[in-house]
């Protein structure tokens, strides 16, 4: 089965570099109608430059695909607004959106100011809301749609010196598993990739023979954006020889029911509590609690 793409349109976030590129030539050579969405900043986000999303642009061209160039940012309303806007003003419609774009900030906790605080979340997290809300809502008026976030590693493990990129990467997973519940009676599929790629941001090359080349990780996100995917609500590892889900989920933990508990009782029960070996995969916050209550009572 080939996964084609032809008549759909597919807009990807900070894809003039990188993982983003990578997808974009990849969607495009499978027939999308691309939009190219890269305000061209530096990796910390400063500055803005044109060339890096036309660039891609031509690239496509001359693969003989169809693709359009939009420069705005997304750590703004209005900029996430004007790629959904972008991709139905060029080509009628919006099929898949790849929220990418992302810059990096690195300090240690304590050294992080809110400066660099604010400039992460805005393009990380708020960007992704931002970009992803206006084609959630086309979509769920015309039959459906996919999505794909990227999160990171550092988000769902933790990374020293990245706190800001953290937060802001274990946000857009919640942010994901919000709208795939959401999305799902309207045939909207949202799913999240932790890319582990050689970029820019990460100080690496992009040479193709590398375990590491961005293109390593778009198979997987062509695979989660055709329309015959119903994968939904899922995180995975992306790159480095690798495909892998990761997931949240529940021990059976110690269940002490109505009685009264201490701290001290907490204690003698910390081997059940952080016992892992039996565990469960929960759909959804009132599913958690649910599950909790229907477990036996524990000594």
């Amino acid at each position: 089965m080939t996964l084609s793409f032809d008549g759909k349109v597919v807009a990807i976030t900070g894809a003039g570099n990188g993982v983003g590129r990578a997808h974009a030539l990849e969607f495009a050579r499978r027939g999308a109608k691309v939009v190219v969405n890269d305000l061209g900043g530096a990796p910390d986000g400063s500055g803005a430059d044109n060339s890096a999303a036309s660039k891609v642009v031509n690239e496509i061209k001359a693969l003989g695909g169809d693709a359009v160039a939009n420069f705005a940012s997304v750590a703004t309303q209005e900029g996430g607004a004007s790629i959904t806007q972008t991709a139905l003003d060029t080509f009628g419609r919006i099929d898949v959106m790849v929220a990418n774009a992302g810059i990096l900030r690195d300090k240690s906790f304590l050294k992080t100011d809110v400066e660099s605080l604010d400039a992460v979340l805005n393009v990380h997290l708020r960007g992704t809301f931002f970009t992803c809300q206006p084609a959630f809502a086309w979509m769920k008026e015309n039959g459906g749609g996919r999505i794909v976030v990227t999160t990171s590693a550092s988000g769902l493990f933790g990374n020293f010196g990245q706190a800001n990129y953290a937060m802001a990467k274990l946000g857009i997973v919640g942010l994901m598993r919000v709208m795939s519940i959401e999305g799902a009676k309207n045939n909207i599929f949202t799913n999240a990739i932790a890319p582990m790629a050689a970029t820019r941001l990460t100080m690496g090359e992009d040479k193709e023979d590398d375990p590491m080349a961005p293109s390593k990780v778009s198979p997987l996100v062509v695979a989660l954006s055709h329309e015959s995917s119903t994968v939904n609500g899922e995180t995975f590892l992306a790159g480095w020889g690798i495909f892998a889900r990761t997931w949240v989920a529940q021990g059976d933990g110690w269940r002490h029911g109505d009685k009264a508990v201490t701290a001290e009782d907490v204690v003698a029960h910390w081997d059940q509590i952080r016992d892992s070996s039996h565990f469960s995969e929960i759909a959804n916050s009132l599913e958690s609690g649910a599950w909790a209550m229907n477990l036996p009572i524990t000594d």
